[in-house]
C-alpha cells in the first residue's frame, strides 16, 4: 500500500512538471524560442512587458518600437557632448549635464556580425531610462538642476586624451564647474568645481545620482542578484532588492559608502566617491523607475573661494580582470561586484583557470571541457577514496548482519559492538561521506563561474552551437529546425539535453539500485526530468554536465574494475531487487 501510495505521488509530481513546465519556462525564460521581432515594420499591438532575461533589457516589442523612436528623436535634438572611447560611446546631455547616452563597444547585442554594441544609458522619459548625474544642492544660492543648460567648448569631445569642463553661473556670483574625464575602459570622472565671487559665503552640498528602470532589469535569482547594490564599510552588499525599495520607497544601507549603484547579471552602473566620508540610499521613485544616491557633506565656500569634490561613475560590462584592476587601483571590494557567492575562494581560481584555457585552445567550449577534466582529476583521488570506503564497508556487511542480529534487543551493546568492530577492521563509516562534501563546494563553484562568467556570453563552440551562454538553438521535434513550426517551449529539447540525458541514465545505471520499487521509478524517469529541467539552461553548461557526467561513468567503470567485489555486490544487489520487482508484477 505504501508503494502504490508513493508511485501515484511520483506520477502526480511527474504530471504536474510536464505540464506545468510550459508555464514555468515562459516565466524565466520569455524569449526562448521567439525569432526577433522586425521593430520598425508592423505597429505592435499593446502589451506588457516581457519578464526579466539573463540579457536585461526591454522585453517588450511596443518599449522597443517606443525607445528606437525616443532616441532618434533625443540624441539628434543638439546639444550634446559626444563621448569617444574604447570601451564606452555616446554622448553627454548639456541640458542638466547628465550622461544619459552609453553604448558598451566591446559587448554586442546579439551574435549577428553586424548587430549594435549593447545599450547601458538611455535619456529619461524613454522606455529604457538610465542615466548618472552630478550636481548640488544648496542654502540661499542658486545651484544648477534638470533643467539647466550647461556651457561647453566649442567642438568638444570627451575622449581619454580630452576631458571635458561644462560650466553654469547664477546671477549671485557663483560659478559651477563639472570636468568629465573618461579611461579606455568603462569609468568615468567627474570633477565639480564651485567657485564663489560673490560678497558672502555659500553651502552646497555635491551629490551624484543614477537613476534606471526595472524594465531593463535582468533575472534575480537566488543565486545571482540584479538589482540595487553597493559596498558599504568594506563589505558588498547583495542584499537589497527592487522589490524591497518599492515596498519601503527608501532604503538606507548602514555604514560608509564605499560605491553604490545598480547591478544586472553582466553590466553594472556605480558612483564611487572620493575618500571621504559619504551615505548612500536608494529610492522608488514610482512606476518601475529606481535611484540611487550618493551624497556629500555640506560644503562651505568663502567669497574668492573655490570647493572640489569628485566622484566616478562606473557603467560598463562586469569583467573580472578589469574590476580587479579597479580594485588595485582603490576602488574598494570591486572585484567582488560580480556574485561569486560563497565559495568565491575555489571561484576566482577555477575562473583563472577557465580563462587560461580559453586563451590556450582558442574555443570557450573546449576550455569548458577541459577545465571539467581537470577539476576531476584533482578530485579522482577524493572519489577513490570514498568508493575505497564503500567496499570496506561491503566487506564487513556479514558481520554487521550478525551483530545486528545477536544484539538486536541491546541497542547500547550493539553501537558499542559496531564501534568496536569498525576499529578492529579499520573501517570509519563516515569516509564514504566526507568525499561528497569536499566535492560539493567545488562543484557548485565551477558551476556558479559559467553563470556569472561574461566571458562565456556570445563564445561559440561547434556545429549549431554559436552561442554557449543561449538555450541550445536546435530541438528535437522540429528536426532542427527544417519544420516550419516551434515546439512548445515546454518540448523545445535540444540535442545537448537529449545527450544529457542518456549521460546521466547510464552514471544511474552503474549504481546500486534502490531497494524501494517507488524509488526505483523515480530513480528511472530522473535521468528524463532533468533532460526537461536543463533544456532551457545555456549550453555552457550543458557542455560541462555532460563532460561531467561522462568522466564519473569512465571513472565508476575504473573504480569498479579496481574493487571488483563491490561492482559484484552492485550487480547481485540489482538482481535481487530487480527479482523482487517482477514478482510483484
Amino acid at each position: 500500500m505504501s508503494n502504490q501510495r508513493n508511485l501515484i505521488i511520483a506520477m502526480l509530481l511527474t504530471g504536474l512538471l510536464l505540464f506545468g513546465w510550459d508555464a514555468g519556462l515562459r516565466y524565466f525564460y520569455p524569449d526562448m524560442g521567439k525569432k526577433p521581432a522586425a521593430v520598425a515594420s508592423a505597429a505592435p499591438s499593446p502589451a506588457a512587458s516581457a519578464k526579466p532575461t539573463r540579457e536585461g533589457g526591454l522585453g517588450s516589442v511596443v518599449d522597443q518600437a517606443i525607445e528606437a523612436k525616443a532616441l532618434n528623436a533625443d540624441l539628434n535634438a543638439g546639444g550634446r557632448v559626444k563621448v569617444e572611447a574604447p570601451g564606452l560611446s555616446g554622448s553627454i546631455n548639456l541640458v542638466g549635464a547628465v550622461v544619459d547616452d552609453l553604448s558598451i563597444n566591446r559587448h554586442k547585442q546579439t551574435i549577428d556580425k553586424d548587430s549594435a554594441p549593447v545599450r547601458l544609458f538611455s535619456p529619461a522619459g524613454t522606455p529604457a531610462e538610465h542615466f548618472a548625474q552630478v550636481g548640488w544642492v544648496g542654502q540661499g544660492v542658486a545651484t544648477p538642476n534638470g533643467t539647466s543648460v550647461w556651457a561647453a567648448p566649442a567642438g568638444a569631445k570627451l575622449t581619454p586624451a580630452t576631458p571635458v569642463t561644462l560650466s553654469w553661473a547664477n546671477t549671485t556670483g557663483q560659478t559651477f564647474t563639472i570636468t568629465f574625464a573618461i579611461d579606455n575602459d568603462y569609468m568615468i570622472t567627474a570633477k565639480q568645481a564651485v567657485q564663489n565671487a560673490g560678497p558672502a559665503p555659500v553651502s552646497v552640498q555635491p551629490f551624484g545620482l543614477i537613476r534606471r528602470t526595472e524594465k531593463t532589469a535582468s533575472v534575480d535569482s537566488w543565486n545571482i542578484h540584479s538589482g540595487p547594490f553597493g559596498a558599504y564599510d568594506e563589505a558588498v552588499n547583495f542584499g537589497v532588492n527592487y522589490k524591497d525599495v518599492a515596498e519601503k520607497g527608501q532604503v538606507n544601507p548602514d555604514g560608509k559608502t564605499n560605491w553604490i549603484g545598480f547591478t544586472d547579471i553582466y553590466w553594472m552602473s556605480v558612483l564611487v566617491p572620493e575618500a571621504v566620508p559619504a551615505t548612500g540610499d536608494y529610492r522608488s521613485l514610482g512606476n518601475q523607475l529606481f535611484r540611487s544616491d550618493l551624497i556629500y557633506q555640506p560644503q562651505v565656500v568663502a567669497p574668492g573661494q573655490t570647493a572640489l569634490r569628485s566622484t566616478r561613475l562606473f557603467a560598463g560590462a562586469k569583467e573580472s580582470l578589469l574590476l580587479d584592476k579597479y580594485e588595485a587601483q582603490g576602488v574598494t571590494r570591486f572585484s567582488l561586484a560580480i556574485d561569486w557567492g560563497w565559495f568565491r575562494w575555489f571561484e576566482k581560481p577555477i575562473f583563472w583557470l577557465l580563462r587560461s584555457l580559453f586563451k590556450f585552445v582558442g574555443n570557450f567550449g573546449v576550455a569548458i571541457i577541459l577545465l571539467t577534466v581537470i577539476v576531476r582529476g584533482i578530485m579522482f583521488p577524493v572519489a577513490q577514496r570514498q568508493f575505497a570506503s564503500m567496499a570496506a564497508m561491503k566487506a564487513i556487511q556479514p558481520k554487521m548482519k550478525s551483530l545486528q542480529e545477536r544484539y538486536k534487543d541491546d541497542k547500547q551493546k550493539l553501537q558499542e559492538e559496531t564501534m568496536k568492530l569498525y576499529k578492529e577492521e579499520g573501517v570509519n563509516p563516515l569516509a564514504g561521506c566526507l568525499p561528497i562534501f569536499l566535492q560539493i563546494p567545488v562543484f557548485f563553484a565551477l558551476y556558479k563561474v559559467l553563470m556569472v562568467s561574461i566571458d562565456m556570453r556570445h563564445q561559440p563552440f561547434a556545429l549549431w552551437i554559436h552561442d554557449l551562454s543561449a538555450p541550445d538553438p536546435k530541438h528535437i521535434l522540429n528536426l532542427f529546425g527544417l519544420l516550419p513550426f516551434d515546439p512548445p517551449s515546454f518540448l523545445a529539447i535540444g540535442v545537448l539535453a537529449v545527450i544529457l540525458g542518456i549521460t546521466m541514465w547510464l552514471q544511474f545505471k552503474l549504481q546500486p539500485a534502490a531497494p524501494d520499487p517507488a524509488q526505483q521509478q523515480v530513480m528511472g524517469i530522473m535521468p528524463w526530468m532533468m533532460m526537461f529541467i536543463m533544456a532551457p539552461f545555456a549550453s555552457g553548461l550543458l557542455v560541462y554536465w555532460i563532460t561531467s557526467n561522462l568522466l564519473t561513468i569512465a571513472q565508476q567503470k575504473y573504480l569498479y574494475a579496481r574493487h571488483p567485489d563491490l561492482k559484484k555486490n552492485v550487480d547481485k544487489e540489482r538482481a535481487i531487487v530487480e527479482a523482487a520487482a517482477h514478482k510483484k508484477k
